[in-house]
């Protein structure tokens, strides 16, 4: 009888952490992927037994088959069975699906999980394993259940009272909310007139500069209107001005934390403009295992779901040694910056860091495609400057009176760097004004007045949502958890609950509609604070003290008298999206409509008038035969179904009965005008080179086709007989097909 394997099966979630922790525990270890759930509730039904209280129905996933049966048969072959999937709720799930569904005995199974795949951690991870948490478990089939019973049971109706294809959520319901309540804030905006007043003065010197009014007697004044500051200046241009306080201290700016998953999400979108969804695709590659020259596949950063702020004390210390043989000790902080989470974070890891700081974005820049280098780059900048000195700035602040009225003016300089060496958080709208270097100026000094500079202004609605700054709201209310931000922006999204145009988000009226509706029938699932209720349960049931179908049970209350009462409500219709383009049948304005393929343009007038075309978006710029407007539109292939995207004139196709233009281009018309022609410039479309090119081929500027970017089948010789290629116009040129 042969001697049973002693080899020991790791079971993670993707093929690239896979590669990487089968590096470092070498022979004695088989590696393998589940590729995810491979367990869940059916998709053909609620499978979810409500009235055998929420006893849920778990099924193998149809068509991962395959996986199941080679990982049943690897699990069968070994000694020991490690579960690594990730550290979190949905990580442990995942692994207590993969004990059920492989029939795991107990003895042989254990659970593991790495905060960062390096050697150190991974070995020393396998080497102190533990059981499933069940409370995390509990925790995940909480939130499953409780979306599943949300999502099967309101969609349906809304399907019948709306439209069908809709879709309802206990979280992406809030967060469309959250835009349309933005947008409404908005609309009903009143906005109020207020003016500020320079002052511009001279010292003895003769040197020039700006203070801004303040008020009289010390209390600030805002004058609300053109005749005040008119009042305002006849009276000061009497009085003499005088020096009446200089003040001078060292500021010091402290560095931000490092990230969380929100922050990330935030900064990114900021610096790098690029989406949630996209950010956590890239993250999820650099912590899964990169190959880098002479050190082999290695996990940059550590994981990338987390609301924690906590650094292990070997990373804090890695990092003062890096900080001074790279900066100095003067870089370096007298103790440990510590940082503390918001309340009521998890705090189950690490906040995002590298892996190690000693491997630099410099190093490994190589072997990185463009993105990873980037979002690398800001995590390890953010990292390293959390944990170095305050910048310290020398400020000045100078107060000058004229009579019982002051102004003030202050400046200030960068006198050490610190934490700014390295890394500066940007903001989401920048509003603060640069500081203008002052003279030297001393208290007491008379100074000249050269003029005033009144300025009229009007206060601002507040700025529409973008995905960071919604982001940033639902996790400041509690709405979601560091793994749902990401997919809950993009579903609402992709539903076209929301809107994006340039980086702000807009409601749409179809995500009005189905909002007014919530609130109507479903007011719970749509409230901020009964979502956030419901994590805070949520996080109760991880934690071990509420039992997870106490969660379903206080939800399901009334729940079901709700789904009735909106089961015999009456039938919304979503308004149309009325545009800006005029039938050229009859004149009426065109609206949106949704077809087979995605939106397209109808008349209203429909069936009297039946015109149709695809759906146009104003694009900046003009068009460079005829001047009109640029469009953006969408058509579908006949051979493939796919849609695509062009631009042209807006007399393309003139219906109208003017002269047509027949300007084309697959290439993306930008807001920059050459700086020598004074033409429209244009840039690829999709990823990659985004520089703007000038397509006059009169101009100096002109960039040939062959040079911006696209690639570039090699020519084949053309046997005798063949037909001529066909051109296709594009961009200040023709483009064979």
């Amino acid at each position: 009888m042969t001697k049973k394997a002693e080899k020991k099966l790791v079971i993670v979630e993707s093929p690239a952490k896979a590669k990487t922790i089968g590096k470092y525990l070498g022979p004695d270890y088989v590696v393998k992927a589940c590729m995810g759930h491979l367990r869940d509730l059916p998709k053909s039904s609620i499978g979810v037994d409500i009235e055998g209280d929420f006893e849920p129905d778990y099924r193998p996933i149809k068509g991962k088959e395959e996986i199941i049966r080679d990982l049943k048969q690897a699990a069968d072959s070994s000694s020991m069975v490690y579960l690594a999937t990730d550290p979190d709720r949905e990580g442990e799930a995942i692994s207590w699906h993969l004990q059920q569904l492989l029939e795991l005995e107990a003895d042989k199974t254990r659970r593991v999980t790495f905060n960062e795949i390096t050697k150190k951690v991974v070995t020393d991870s396998i080497s102190a394993p533990r059981a499933i948490d069940q409370d995390l478990v509990d925790a995940q089939q909480a939130r499953r259940l409780q979306d599943r019973i949300v999502g099967y049971q309101i969609s349906p109706v809304m399907w019948k009272k709306i439209r069908r294809g809709l879709s309802a959520g206990r979280v992406q319901s809030v967060a469309t909310r959250m835009v349309d309540d933005r947008d409404r804030e908005i609309d009903a905006f009143v906005e109020q007139e207020y003016w500020t007043l320079d002052a511009l003065l001279k010292n003895a010197a003769g040197v020039s500069f700006r203070a801004r009014y303040y008020g009289r007697n010390g209390k600030k004044y805002e004058p609300a209107c053109q005749s005040e500051v008119d009042s305002l200046q006849q009276e000061l241009c009497q009085l003499p001005f005088t020096v009446s306080g200089v003040k001078r201290a060292d500021k010091q700016r402290s560095p931000a934390p490092p990230f969380t998953t929100s922050t990330l999400q935030q900064e990114a979108s900021r610096k790098l403009n690029m989406t949630p969804r996209r950010t956590m695709a890239i993250a999820q590659q650099l912590y899964e295992g990169v190959d880098i020259t002479g050190e082999g596949t290695v996990g940059l950063i550590t994981y990338m779901r987390t609301d924690s702020l906590r650094i292990s004390a070997e990373a804090q210390r890695e990092a003062r040694s890096f900080i001074d043989s790279r900066y100095g000790a003067a870089y370096r902080p007298n103790s440990y910056r510590q940082y503390k989470a918001k309340t009521g974070a998890q705090d189950a890891h690490e906040a995002i860091r590298p892996s190690s700081v000693t491997l630099t974005p410099e190093q490994v820049k190589g072997d990185l495609t463009a993105e990873q280098y980037r979002l690398y780059r800001l995590i390890w900048g953010r990292f390293l400057a959390s944990q170095m000195a305050n910048a310290v700035y020398d400020s000045v602040s100078v107060e000058v009176s004229a009579g019982e009225h002051t102004f003030r003016a202050t400046a200030g300089t960068l006198k050490f760097a610190g934490y700014t060496a390295v890394y500066e958080e940007s903001r989401d709208e920048e509003k603060e004004e640069k500081e203008l270097p002052l003279p030297e100026l001393h208290e007491g000094e008379s100074v000249e007045l050269d003029g005033f500079e009144p300025l009229q202004h009007f206060t601002q609605p507040p700025a529409h949502y973008t995905e960071a700054t919604l982001i940033r709201a639902m996790e400041e209310q509690g709405i979601g958890r560091p793994s749902t931000y990401a997919p809950t922006v993009s579903t609402i999204l992709d539903r076209g609950y929301v809107k994006k145009n340039g980086k702000y988000l807009f409601i749409t009226n179809l995500g009005r509609t189905v909002t007014d509706w919530m609130k109507l029938h479903f007011s719970d699932v749509a409230d901020t604070r009964f979502t956030a209720h419901m994590e805070q349960l949520l996080d109760s049931v991880e934690e071990g003290k509420t039992p997870w179908k106490a969660v379903l049970r206080e939800f399901y209350d009334g729940f079901a008298d709700r789904l009735q009462e909106a089961e015999q409500g009456e039938y919304v219709k979503v308004p149309d999206t009325v545009s800006e383009e005029l039938c050229p049948v009859c004149g009426r304005h065109l609206v949106e409509k949704e077809g087979r393929f995605g939106p397209f343009l109808a008349c209203p007038g429909f069936p009297e008038c039946s015109f149709t075309m695809p759906l146009v978006v104003q694009m900046p710029g003009r068009c460079p035969k005829c001047g009109g407007r640029l469009m953006k539109r969408t058509g579908v292939s006949k051979k493939t179904g796919k849609q695509y995207t062009y631009y042209c004139c807006e007399f393309t196709n003139n219906h109208s009965g003017g002269e047509p233009c027949d300007f084309m281009t697959w290439d993306v018309p930008v807001k920059d005008d050459c700086p020598a022609c004074g033409q429209t410039m244009f840039k690829r479309a999709g990823r990659g080179f985004k520089r703007p090119f000038c397509i006059n081929p009169a101009c100096s500027h002109f960039l040939p086709e062959d040079k911006r970017g696209y690639y570039k089948k090699p020519d084949e010789p053309a046997e005798q007989g063949d037909k001529k290629p066909t051109k296709k116009k594009t961009a200040g040129g023709t483009k064979k097909k």
